[in-house]
């Protein structure tokens, strides 16, 4: 009888032992569930631990250096309904804190989660909004920050969203000699502490990489990129004219005093001869007596990308497309003839002008007003 009862006790705690290993192994597994819900649901590319899928709204993960800055760059674009400070990929068998994070040994990036509404904004704007605060040549720091966990990186969570990362990413690539932004599918995500949320509201006076100026410049985007996709590089080749591809593509000069636009008069805005991007107004034209088309600002100034340019022995200022990315001229400061004091010098090759009456029709209507 003892035996029996022996027998019947170890049985008993062999059936104990399989049902607390079945539990610990279904926590592992699934570490987003929580009583009755999920704390958060699987993405296509990964785990996010509190991220839950809402309809017409869309997800996309940015480490772009202290999350502070990044979250409230974000927080700024209409149409962002949701920016979240937390910390991406790293090893996946460590949950992550800050301080674990801030020892540099962990491969967690700061990251920030962004919900938007892409109906709103796209995903195109928000890319491109990110790639105009980082320094994307720049490994494992930015701004006063160095660490592995301030690596830039962009990581999708489904298909749909890498199309548009790669293809992004592509254009930003041609932009820099060197690129070392991760473009990766999101493994996994946890929140930041409580105290990192919303911390530029907090602390107004907070330490942030990205200025104040560029917040509010991303902030008020008046044209969306999705809107004027880049062709691929044969389409490129097959509209464009042999002087507008050497011009737009190469980094060529027109002739001066013998190209299209630079003594036009006419009413109506100058747009990428590659994308359709509109760039600048007639209202913000004037003669500079250079022989080239010249203007006093862009119509936003997101539409345009400033680079250094060394070439031909000169240090000079190289204007190029967001979206197109194509050479559109050089930008001159301090310009006596200006009425602004900044001179926008730019090829009639890489521009296609759009006469106001047809405006409309050629869909640029919500531009009306930025002529007069």
């Amino acid at each position: 009888m003892q035996k029996l009862q022996k027998f019947m006790l170890a049985a008993l705690v062999i059936v104990l032992l399989n049902a607390c290993s079945a539990t610990d192994e279904t926590l592992i597994s699934s570490p987003n569930q929580a009583g009755e819900e999920k704390a958060s649901e699987m993405t296509q590319a990964g785990f996010d631990q509190t991220y839950i899928k809402k309809d017409g709204i869309d997800v996309i993960y940015l480490a772009g250096g202290c999350f502070w800055g990044l979250e409230k760059l974000m927080q700024s674009l209409p149409g962002v309904v949701s920016a979240v400070s937390g910390y991406a990929n790293g090893n996946a068998d460590l949950v992550p804190t800050y301080e674990k994070v801030t020892t540099g040994l962990t491969g967690f990036r700061e990251t920030v989660r962004v919900e938007y509404k892409p109906e709103v904004v796209s995903l195109d704007a928000i890319l491109f909004a990110y790639f105009q605060v980082i320094d994307p040549t720049i490994e494992n720091a930015q701004g006063n920050d160095i660490g592995t966990q301030y690596q830039t990186g962009v990581y999708y969570a489904d298909e749909a969203a890498r199309a548009t990362v790669e293809h992004i990413a592509a254009i930003e690539r041609e932009r820099h000699e060197g690129f070392v932004v991760e473009i990766e599918a999101l493994e996994r995500f946890y929140d930041a502490e409580e105290y990192h949320q919303d911390y530029l509201d907090k602390n107004p006076l907070g330490y942030c990489h990205i200025s104040r100026d560029e917040m509010r410049v991303i902030s008020e985007m008046i044209v969306d990129p999705a809107d004027y996709p880049r062709p691929s590089q044969e389409q490129i080749k097959a509209i464009l004219t042999e002087q507008q591809y050497q011009v737009t593509q190469e980094s060529a000069t027109e002739m001066a005093f013998r190209n299209e636009y630079w003594e036009n008069h006419a009413r109506g805005i100058y747009v990428d001869v590659v994308t359709g991007e509109p760039l600048f107004s007639s209202s913000d034209k004037f003669d500079s007596g250079t022989g080239w088309p010249s203007f006093t600002k862009t119509i936003d100034e997101n539409t345009v990308r400033l680079l250094e340019d060394s070439s031909h022995g000169m240090s000079r200022i190289e204007v190029r497309s967001r979206a197109g990315n194509s050479h559109l001229g050089h930008v001159f400061y301090d310009d006596p003839i200006s009425p602004s004091g900044i001179r926008y010098c730019i090829n009639s090759a890489s521009l296609r002008f759009v006469p106001y009456e047809e405006m409309e029709a050629k869909g640029y209507a919500y531009l009306l007003d930025y002529v007069k």
